[in-house]
């Protein structure tokens, strides 16, 4: 006897023909019946497993990533100022702050197309093979002895990490609706808070290594975090998922059935799960909105605040204040525990009122 439960007609039909998963992605008869099928507290399990395996994921990697950007004013007054010589000026400009610019200049250049690759190649190839990639070139940064060759690896740096970033979160989005998406993105910084906050007091004991080997201690603070880099790097291989049209075949994440449940839902909300072909045309016209360079310089603004402290504050705090090099490093902490604390007030409070422009213009500006 044929059954009149439609989740049942379409358990059948899994079973019978496994291509109606991919029916059901690129759009079918179907499209309710998988959200149907999980009660209210199955979906909330759903959505949870996901914070814990996408969100903690990468955002550990994202603290690995910030730590691993903005270690140079840790590694600066743990000696590397003196021993590299960074202290002169080249023209009107101290070689200290040029091996900081040269990395945004390529991080600029090859972030554009970073989304791209990472579409192509899936979120674990992609984010997997840059992550270990930039882990080796810091490694690479301790045994750098003159200036040159530390600026040629900090654009290499660059050129790594320009693609982590906007592909977290890009995949990030493709796996909420829009009002569950702001405390994950909080959570996500916050994990980049915890480096900056933390990196510090690594940094500092990482110096204690001072002479093994005969290598400098600022020299074991880019080893010992590159090779930290390149171990998480190769664990998130199989920790970080895919799309949500390929969730299902990430190492023990989601079912079939429940990877559609999620696709269904954000295509309810805002109707674009389903991944589109690619389009130079449809790439370039986010940049003909005004609101995009809207937000362009609210971001710049808010950046260049962070990143003066990440790169300037430990010297700042030495050099200009005559703190010891431990408590200089110890007090970098405070300004991003408290970062962290209204990053994830705000988000909250977006998603539960849902509003967006109120909080972005108090906190951006």
């Amino acid at each position: 006897m044929a059954s009149h439960d439609p989740v049942a007609r379409h358990d059948d039909n899994l079973e019978k023909h496994p291509e109606s998963l991919k029916e059901n992605i690129t759009g079918s008869q179907h499209e309710d019946a998988y959200e149907c099928e999980f009660s209210t507290k199955e979906q909330r399990k759903i959505i949870h497993r996901i914070d814990r395996r996408l969100v903690v994921t990468v955002g550990v990697l994202y603290c690995i990533s910030l730590m691993d950007r903005t270690n140079l004013s840790a590694a600066s007054i743990a000696g590397m100022q003196v021993d590299l010589k960074l202290n002169v000026l080249e023209g009107n400009t101290s070689r200290y702050s040029i091996i900081t610019i040269v990395f945004f200049a390529s991080y600029i250049v090859f972030q554009p197309p970073a989304t791209v690759i990472c579409r192509y190649l899936g979120p674990r190839n992609f984010l997997t093979a840059i992550v270990v990639a930039w882990g080796a070139v810091m490694i690479g940064m301790g045994f750098a002895d003159n200036y040159s060759t530390l600026a040629g690896l900090r654009v290499l740096l660059g050129v790594l990490e320009a693609g982590f970033f906007p592909s977290c979160v890009y995949l990030l989005s493709t796996w909420y609706t829009r009002y569950d998406i702001g405390k994950r993105y909080s959570c996500f910084y916050i994990l980049g808070s915890l480096a900056s906050a933390c990196a510090g007091i690594l940094a500092y004991g990482l110096m204690q290594l001072k002479g093994r080997e005969g290598l400098n201690g600022w020299r074991w603070i880019f080893i010992i975090e590159g090779a930290l880099t390149c171990f998480l790097g190769i664990l998130g291989y199989w920790a970080i998922v895919d799309f949500p049209d390929k969730a299902h075949e990430s190492w023990k994440f989601l079912t079939e059935r429940e990877a559609a449940f999620i696709i269904d839902r954000v295509n309810k909300d805002r109707g674009d799960a389903r991944p589109e072909p690619w389009s130079m045309a449809k790439f370039l016209k986010g940049g003909t909105d005004i609101k995009i360079w809207g937000f362009a310089m609210i971001f710049f603004n808010t950046t260049t605040v962070s990143y003066a402290l990440a790169y300037f504050l430990p010297i700042i705090l030495t050099v200009n204040m005559g703190f010891d090099v431990g408590a200089a490093q110890c007090l970098v902490a405070p300004p991003y525990a408290l970062a962290a604390i209204v990053m994830y007030t705000t988000g909250w409070l977006g998603d539960k009122y849902h509003i967006r422009g109120p909080i972005v213009k108090r906190y951006g500006i």
